[in-house]
């Protein structure tokens, strides 16, 4: 009798897909350190190139940019050529990228190679397709929230080691190094990983779609859905240009706005035709094989949740040192370690997020973190100084836990919903978390603290009544059709 019960993994094991778990993570982290590596330096590239608060707000913004249209395209690509290559052609170019932002003497060369390092961002789709194809659904949860959760790390390496580079070497310009630095170890890497890395276990095949584009569904249902899900895409990317337009930081013209705002309305109507294109048997009255169809709600519903998760946790890394130096008149290196904090706890929280969707059910840990992410939040609307520093602490590190273990947890449920298209799902629910950083940092600049808190939690709540909903356990197989035309079954349970 096969034994289904999850295991935990054992890092140290010599066993092929052991290996692949460090490769790949280490890949993630490497690409987390390129992303962030000006966020540490960015004080000093001001000093050096004369940045005014504008463009140094500009800059910040850029790199989130390019991040969501990169997420759904890398998605697409690693379903077509694998994460091997993808991984290694990401970590090349985003690494070569670094030296003309190393290099840059005035802010439009820096503003445009930060602009283009953004698709770096997009590495986190690459390594999901990668461990979802080398561990399976009794492990692949735990699996995935290892890789996320030590790979997220690599933000808060860049934190420590890059300002050390740049004061070993010294000078004004020592930030240029440590940049340069971050480039030649992702090229680096990127060599390793494209030599030791590979696509699936030997002797398995690598599913991918039989159309490259938009995404295939089901039905027509899941076609209007599918579309639907590409206007807060759209729409998000439509606010970052509004953001550095002439209403806000006044980095761009009027007439370059309108044709950002032009080229964005065009965009959604080339993914529209796209769809179609991709889905006309069905569109057309073909029905798909019962054995092939999936729920594309399954996809809908994982992408809302990614953006209350990770989307809420990106603004409030980035709020929670201000709230609390302003609330408690806390020193900026204290309130920073609280800010901090919130983000730390996805090296293990993640992971575990995914290790109990392994062990007691995917859809019941997601119901359980998305409930406690609502209570967390609503818990820290109530932060003031009547309240005291202790229970703002205290509610911040709860709270983190479960929006973390929350982030494990939708995507240890991801790769089961339909093999080849496990690259695009990724895309799609990643890009959401990025859509979510947007909107909650919006949020957080019109509104009060406790009134960011308290809608983040009715935000949270409504993902839990989503999910209780309309979300289903993984269970049984999945099936694939093999390149000789035959299907083979996958067991997601």
């Amino acid at each position: 009798m096969q034994d289904n019960r999850p295991h935990w993994l054992n890092l140290f094991s010599s066993e092929p897909r052991i290996k692949t778990l460090h490769l790949t993570w280490i890949a993630f982290f490497v690409s987390f350190i390129v992303w962030f590596n000006h966020a540490p330096l960015i004080a000093a590239m001001r000093t050096s190139l004369r940045l005014t608060d504008q463009e140094v707000a500009a800059l910040l913004i850029l790199n989130v940019a390019l991040t969501i249209p990169a997420r759904i395209v890398i998605g697409m690509l690693v379903d077509k050529f694998g994460p091997r290559l993808m991984f290694s052609l990401l970590l090349a170019v985003s690494g070569a990228l670094c030296f003309p932002f190393a290099l840059a003497n005035d802010f439009a060369t820096l503003a445009l190679s930060r602009f283009l390092l953004a698709i770096v961002g997009a590495g986190f789709v690459v390594g999901i397709r990668m461990i979802g194809e080398w561990f399976p659904a009794k492990e692949t949860g735990l699996a995935q929230g290892i890789y996320a959760g030590f790979g997220n790390f690599g933000s808060a390496a860049a934190a420590v080691s890059l300002p050390t580079i740049a004061l070993l070497v010294g000078g004004d310009e020592g930030w240029r190094w440590a940049v340069g630095a971050t480039g030649v170890i992702a090229i680096i890497y990127a060599v390793i990983f494209f030599i030791s890395a590979r696509d699936t276990p030997k002797g398995s095949t690598y599913f991918s779609p039989k159309k490259m584009g938009a995404m295939e569904v089901s039905t027509r249902r899941d076609f209007f859905l599918y579309v639907a899900l590409q206007i807060p895409l759209v729409l998000s990317m439509a606010l970052l240009a509004w953001k550095v337009g002439p209403a806000n930081l006044k980095l761009l013209s009027p007439l370059m706005t309108n044709v950002i705002y032009a080229g964005l309305v065009g965009l959604f109507a080339y993914q529209v035709a796209d769809a179609v294109r991709i889905n006309r048997p069905m569109l057309a009255g073909n029905p798909v094989p019962a054995l092939q169809q999936y729920k594309f709600r399954q996809v809908a519903i994982l992408s809302l949740s990614y953006f209350v998760t990770f989307g809420s946790e990106l603004a409030v890394v980035s709020v929670l040192p201000l709230l609390f130096k302003d609330t408690f008149g806390l020193s900026l290196a204290f309130a920073g370690f609280v800010g901090a904090s919130f983000g730390a706890t996805t090296f293990f929280a993640r992971p575990a997020g995914g290790g109990l969707s392994d062990r007691f059910g995917r859809r019941k840990l997601m119901l359980v973190c998305m409930l406690g992410t609502a209570a967390g939040y609503l818990a820290m609307s109530y932060i003031n100084v009547n309240t005291g520093v202790v229970f703002g602490v205290l509610v911040t590190l709860a709270c983190s836990l479960f929006v973390n273990a929350g982030n494990g947890a939708v995507y240890a449920m991801l790769p089961l919903i339909k093999r080849r298209l496990t690259g695009q799902i990724a895309g799609i629910v990643g890009a959401f978390g990025n859509v979510g950083g947007v909107l909650f940092l919006t949020l957080f600049s019109f509104v009060t603290p406790q009134a960011f808190f308290l809608t983040a939690a009715a935000t949270a709540f409504a993902g839990w009544a989503l999910i209780y909903w309309f979300v289903e356990e993984p269970k049984g197989q999945i099936a694939e059709e093999m390149p000789d035309g035959s299907v083979t079954m996958i067991d997601v349970s």
